[in-house]
């Protein structure tokens, strides 16, 4: 087996009420580039946030005396602070500087989501409210301008718990199932698999993040190729229950 990744250039700066899907197209079209039947388009969060406004001034924050004093215990802006708290459902850890929460989502990361990177400075954004219907709009449109089945993701750059290093994972998902499920299935030798599920749409993710880059200018990448597993998937069928979770 094997797919290619193709960075895809052109798309514009991006600003509140863009059409993601219209700028992908239009990008296509320019660069030559014409989708087919099962492409898989990935798309960073942060345009996705940007087009959806979720962008924050921080000098119209006012910050609360908790988020005060968890600035000055963990030396963090306390505006930064306040936002983060904002989309937070519940603090992890908090540890030198790092600040671990669950967001509204059910994701467990730093800060929320919340980044300053390719913003005015000043300003932040924040994840998608909802980044599975955020992945099923723009599908849905460039199913309609392409005329062609086309799978989504939107991915975000986050670090892990037990790794060092950064890595892409998505968290919206439209058009294809999150997994590939072999439990049930046999290996080499005949073994029975009882517990691979694999989380593709997250190794999609990781395989886009390697075109995309993070200062490259490119925040869409097509991925041709994969037979992805069919479904109807999300970004939030990956996020663990908190009963199955032996760590919180």
């Amino acid at each position: 087996m094997s797919f290619s990744v193709f960075g895809l250039e052109g798309i514009p700066y991006v600003s509140h009420g863009d059409d993601i899907a219209r700028l992908i197209f239009e990008a296509a079209v320019a660069s030559g580039f014409e989708f087919e039947n099962k492409d898989i388009v990935v798309v960073t969060q942060k345009i996705v946030s940007k087009a959806e406004g979720r962008i924050i001034n921080l000098e119209k924050v006012e910050p609360s005396s908790f988020a005060s004093n968890i600035g000055k215990m963990m030396d963090k802006d306390p505006r930064l602070v306040e936002v983060v708290l904002t989309e937070t459902s519940r603090i992890i850890r908090m540890k030198g500087n790092a600040l671990i929460v669950e967001t509204h989502h059910g994701h467990v990361c730093a800060n929320a989501g919340v980044d300053f990177s390719n913003v005015k400075d000043g300003y932040v954004t924040l994840l998608p409210v909802d980044p599975d219907a955020s992945a099923r709009g723009i599908k849905e449109k460039l199913i309609e301008l392409t005329g062609k089945k086309i799978a989504v993701i939107i991915t975000d750059t986050w670090g892990r718990a037990w790794r060092l290093g950064q890595v892409d994972f998505a968290i919206g998902v439209a058009g294809m199932a999150a997994f590939r499920d072999y439990r049930g299935e046999t290996d080499y030798l005949g073994h029975e698999l009882r517990v691979t599920n694999i989380a593709v749409v997250d190794e999609l993710a990781g395989a886009a993040e390697l075109v995309k880059g993070k200062s490259t200018g490119v925040p869409v990448v097509i991925i041709r190729g994969y037979d992805y597993p069919e479904g109807n998937g999300l970004g939030s069928d990956i996020v663990r229950p908190v009963e199955e979770d032996l760590f919180r």
